[in-house]
C-alpha cells in the first residue's frame, strides 16, 4: 500500500475512485467505441452481474445469455448514459433487471397445444370477404408508405419483426421515450389515413 502511494505521489497521479474509471470507461465506449474500455467494463461488471443474477433464481444458461445480452445493451447504448440520473453500476444493473423481468414473462408464456382450435385452420374467406382483406391490406400497406421513416422503421421493427420497444431502443441508439412517442404518432396517423380512405 505505501508502495502503491509513494509510485502516485512521485507521479503526480490521484487514483481515480472506481465510480470515476466506470464512467471514463463508458465515455469511451460511447465517443469512439473503444473496445479496450468495453473490455475493461465487461470484465469488471460481469461477474457481478452473474452474481446477481443467479440470487435472482436465473439458471446458469439463463444467466450467461442474459449477462451479454445487457453488456450488448451497454455496448449499443454508452451515449444515452446520464451520469446526473444515476451511477454507472445502478444504470447497468437497472439494465439486468429489466432484461430479467421481460425473460420472466416471455416464460410465463402458455405453450400452445397442437389441438388448440386458435390454432386450427379457419374456412377459406368467400370470395368477396377476400377481396375486402385484400384492399383493407393495401390501404395500410399505402398509409405505412407515408409514415415518416423514423416511425416507419420501428412500426416494421415491432410488428413484422416481433421486436420490443426496449430492443428497438437499444439497437437504433434513441431513448426509450423516443420509440414509445414515435408509435403514438405513427399510429395515430395511421387512423386518421385509414379513417379518411373509408368510403
Amino acid at each position: 500500500m505505501v508502495c502503491i502511494h509513494a509510485l502516485t505521489s512521485l507521479l503526480h497521479v490521484v487514483p481515480s475512485r472506481p465510480m470515476d474509471i466506470h464512467k471514463q470507461w463508458l465515455a469511451a465506449i460511447a465517443r469512439t467505441r473503444d473496445k479496450a474500455a468495453f473490455a475493461s467494463l465487461f470484465q469488471y461488471f460481469a461477474p457481478r452481474l452473474r452474481a446477481y443474477l443467479l440470487r435472482g433464481g436465473a439458471d446458469a444458461i439463463v444467466v450467461e445469455e442474459l449477462v451479454q445480452d445487457v453488456m450488448l445493451i451497454v455496448w449499443r447504448g454508452a451515449a444515452e448514459y446520464d451520469p446526473r440520473r444515476a451511477a454507472v453500476s445502478t444504470w447497468i444493473f437497472t439494465i439486468a433487471r429489466n432484461r430479467r423481468i421481460d425473460r420472466l414473462r416471455r416464460a410465463r408464456r402458455p405453450e400452445p397445444e397442437v389441438g388448440d382450435p386458435h390454432f386450427t385452420p379457419s374456412a377459406p374467406d368467400a370470395p368477396d370477404e377476400h377481396t375486402a382483406e385484400t384492399r383493407r391490406a393495401e390501404r395500410l400497406r399505402l398509409a405505412l408508405q407515408q409514415l415518416p421513416e423514423e416511425q416507419a422503421t420501428i412500426l416494421h421493427q415491432m410488428y413484422f419483426d416481433g421486436r420490443s420497444q426496449r430492443e428497438i431502443a437499444a439497437s437504433l441508439n434513441i431513448p426509450l421515450g423516443t420509440v414509445k412517442s414515435r408509435v403514438r404518432l405513427a399510429m395515430s396517423r395511421l387512423r386518421e389515413t385509414l379513417a379518411e380512405e373509408v368510403p
